[in-house]
């Protein structure tokens, strides 16, 4: 049996070439299915008043910490604008931190002291929209943590702060609508 080169049946080149277009088409078309171009936040909202959190936990501070994050988290990533004055603002975000805890991770085998210790964050939060009523997120819980190491000069209160950031970080992505 001869073989044939594709450059001297231009036939067979052509129907080659016309079965790779349609694979190609096909796949393209199937893989761009349910990409949208949509924004990933709710439509109808300008701006957020975002509100001091109450704080249940015995550690003092956390409430500041968690507030900052999360204006400068929503300024950041969304496309809503932050302000104080709750009357003008489309929503309001408030929320309570139920929870502080602090975990030992790992201990030294000679001491017993802490190497590593680990920080949660528990939150509520509510967020409401003004003008329709309806609120956008409704009581829901989000947790987030760090960790920290007194033995390389971390203190609680740098992981607090991480974990402050980690959580308006998940705050603001349960704001995204829902897919």
């Amino acid at each position: 049996m001869k073989k044939v080169s594709l450059l001297e049946n231009p036939e067979r080149l052509r129907d080659g070439f016309l079965a790779m277009l349609c694979i190609f088409i096909s796949a393209a078309a199937v893989g761009c299915s349910g990409y949208s171009n949509k924004s990933l936040y709710p439509q109808g909202v300008k701006s957020v008043c975002v509100l001091m959190f109450d704080n249940d936990s015995f550690r003092r501070g956390v409430e500041y910490q968690l507030t900052d994050a999360l204006a400068k988290r929503i300024e950041a990533v969304t496309p809503y604008k932050v302000i104080s004055n709750r009357e003008k603002a489309d929503t309001i975000i408030s929320g309570r931190i139920k929870a502080v805890d602090s975990v030992v991770l790992s201990v030294e085998r000679q001491t017993g002291r802490a190497l590593e210790k680990e920080v949660r964050l528990t939150a509520v939060v509510k967020w409401e929209n003004l003008l329709t009523g309806k609120y956008l997120l409704d009581n829901e819980t989000i947790s987030a943590t760090a960790t920290f190491s007194e033995w390389q000069q971390q203190s609680f209160e740098y992981a607090s702060t991480l974990a402050a950031n980690k959580l308006a970080e998940k705050i603001v992505e349960r704001m995204e609508n829902k897919w």
